[in-house]
C-alpha cells in the first residue's frame, strides 16, 4: 500500500540506523563511503582531525550526487562532478567554480547537510531523520557477547552482493525474525543445528537468534566439511566457536555473526511489495599461512551453505506474499 509505505518511510524507517561501511574502510583524510536507503543518499567521509562526519551526498547547488562509488577517496576535497562545486571534509563549502557569475552568494550557508553518524563495534551508521535511541543503547543486552568477537579489527571481504525481490520488506523481516520454519524450511540448517535453534526478543527492538553447530556429521559435503574444518578461534568461547548467532536490529538491519566472519543482512524497501536485500562480509585476518588455508576454506564452505538457505527463504517469501 503506497500511503501506508509512506508513514513508514517517514515515521520509522528514515529514523532508523542505516548500515554504512566499517571504520577501517576508511583510513586517510578524504576516504568515503556512501549508502543509499528509503530514497535518500548519505555519505561518510574521515576529516583531517580523524573523525567521521556525515553529510546528504547531495550538491547544495543542483543536487547532484557528489560522489556515485560506495567507496573511495575524495582527494582534497569533496567536489561535485556537474558543476566543480567543492567542498571541506566538515561540510563547509570551499569553492565555486566561476565565483564571479554568483555575486550575491554567502558561501556559508550552502554547506552540506549533516547527517548523524555513530560507529558501533566497528560498524558505522548513519540516520537520515535525527531521534531515538542510539545503535548502541538498542544493542546494549547483546554488546558484551558482539564485542568477543573483535569486530572492530575486521576487515571489508569485498563489496558484498544484493539482489532485488518483488515482496513486501516486512514480509522478508517477518521471515528472517522467526525460527519457527527452519526444520521444515531449511533443511541444511536443520541438519546442522537439531533441536538446538533459539530465537528471542527484547524490548529495545533488537534481538537474537542463535544455533549450535552438531557434532554429529552432516549427510551433505558442505556442511559435513565446514563442521570439520570451521575455526575455533581462541578469544571466543567454546560455545561460540560453534555457534551461529543473528543480530538483528529492527526495523531491518542484522549482524551476523559466525566463528569465520560477520555478514550483514539489509533489507532496504524499494517501495510497496519491492525490497532490496544487501548482504556484506567482514572478518579478522589469520595469524599464519596455515591458518589462512583453513579460514578461506571455512568461508567458502559458509557461502555455499548460506546461498541455499538464501534460495530457499526467497521461495518461500515469494509464495508468501501472493498469498497475502
Amino acid at each position: 500500500n503506497a500511503e501506508f509505505f509512506a508513514l513508514e518511510r517517514e515515521h520509522l524507517l528514515l529514523s532508523c540506523g542505516v548500515l554504512a561501511g566499517h571504520r577501517n574502510d576508511l583510513k586517510a583524510p578524504g576516504d568515503f563511503i556512501s549508502v543509499e536507503a528509503f530514497g535518500e543518499r548519505g555519505l561518510v567521509v574521515l576529516g583531517e582531525d580523524g573523525q567521521l562526519r556525515g553529510f546528504f551526498n547531495t550538491c547544495r547547488h543542483r543536487a547532484h550526487a557528489l560522489v556515485s562509488e560506495e567507496r573511495g577517496s575524495c582527494g582534497h576535497a569533496i567536489r561535485c562532478p556537474y558543476h566543480g562545486w567543492s567542498y571541506d571534509f566538515d561540510g563547509a563549502l570551499k569553492t565555486i567554480a566561476a565565483e564571479k557569475s554568483f555575486p550575491q552568494i554567502d558561501k556559508a550557508e550552502f554547506g552540506l547537510k549533516p547527517l548523524e553518524v555513530e560507529v558501533f563495534l566497528g560498524f558505522i551508521f548513519l540516520r537520515f531523520k535525527p531521534g531515538g535511541a542510539s545503535v548502541a543503547e538498542r544493542y546494549a543486552p547483546y554488546r558484551a557477547e558482539m564485542a568477543t568477537y573483535r569486530t572492530a579489527e575486521m576487515q571489508s571481504m569485498g563489496t558484498g552482493w544484493h539482489c532485488d525481490l518483488e515482496v513486501d520488506w516486512k514480509n522478508l523481516m517477518d521471515n528472517y525474525l522467526e525460527g519457527y520454519h527452519v526444520p521444515t524450511g531449511h533443511p541444511g540448517l536443520q541438519r546442522l543445528f537439531g533441536p538446538s535453534y533459539t530465537a528471542e526478543a527484547q524490548p529495545s527492538g533488537v534481538s537474537r537468534q542463535m544455533g549450535i553447530l552438531r557434532d554429529k556429521p552432516s549427510e551433505n559435503w558442505s556442511e559435513r566439511l565446514y563442521q570439520r574444518w570451521v575455526p575455533r578461534p581462541a578469544h571466543l568461547s567454546p560455545e561460540r566457536q560453534r555457534a551461529w548467532c543473528y543480530y538483528t536490529l529492527l526495523p531491518n538491519v542484522a549482524l551476523d555473526f559466525y566463528p569465520d566472519l560477520v555478514t550483514s543482512f539489509e533489507a532496504l524497501p524499494l517501495g510497496p511489495g519491492k525490497v532490496r536485500l544487501r548482504a556484506r562480509r567482514w572478518g579478522l585476518a589469520p595469524e599464519s599461512e596455515k591458518d589462512d588455508r583453513q579460514w578461506r576454506l571455512a568461508r567458502y564452505l559458509n557461502y555455499r551453505i548460506n546461498r541455499e538457505v538464501q534460495r530457499e527463504d526467497e521461495v518461500l517469501i515469494a509464495s508468501v506474499q501472493q498469498g497475502l
